[in-house]
């Protein structure tokens, strides 16, 4: 992404993350909590990373599940929100404010999220630093004709492309599925690595 676009999409996650609520709401992820208990009987360990985590809303669940989170994101307005949010919730959260489209993990995870967030060449950065046996749970916009006009292509996952994506790496799907007809349709994924 050209520099001045990131700037403008850091202005943008900014200026969203400082209204009064919560971008997201404060429950996490439906998809998440749906299959919580597959992936605490599979994970190898408790160490989480949520990819893109916003004011935390998976972070702060992941952590009353008793994983120790790493949560990333882009806009300091958001973690600072997660932080506070964090205090009040009694958790304790590693929030760092980095650019995904540079990062580069130096640590192993049992446990990778991503929630509403696309960026192609973190898929296999994020996979790579999986532990043996680590679980990525992937649940973000599918392009269709349902989605709203204002996101752009280039943000969406196509189609079966999401299993196109995991069937290149060394491990197992566990759960895939699209949902092309929800108020915000998604490609949903578990993923086990090797």
């Amino acid at each position: 992404m050209p520099e001045d676009d990131r700037k403008d999409s850091l202005l943008k996650w900014d200026e969203r993350f400082r209204s009064e609520g919560c971008v997201l709401g404060t429950n996490p992820s439906a998809y998440l909590i749906e299959n919580m208990n597959t992936i605490i009987s599979l994970a190898p360990g408790r160490r989480a990373v949520d990819i893109a985590c916003g004011e935390g809303r998976n972070s702060i669940y992941l952590a009353k599940q008793g994983f120790q989170v790493v949560g990333l994101d882009i806009s300091e307005a958001g973690l600072a929100k997660g932080r506070q949010w964090m205090e009040q919730e009694g958790v304790q959260i590693d929030f760092r404010l980095v650019n995904l489209e540079t990062y580069q993990f130096t640590e192993s995870y049992d446990l990778v999220i991503n929630c509403n967030f696309l960026l192609r060449d973190l898929i296999p950065k994020s996979v790579a630093a999986l532990s043996p046996g680590g679980i990525m749970v992937f649940d973000t916009l599918l392009d269709s004709p349902y989605v709203p006009t204002t996101h752009k292509k280039e943000f969406l996952l196509q189609p079966g492309e999401l299993v196109r994506i995991f069937q290149g790496f060394p491990g197992a799907i566990l759960v895939q599925e699209e949902r092309l007809h929800d108020q915000m349709p998604t490609a949903k994924l578990i993923f086990r690595k090797k």
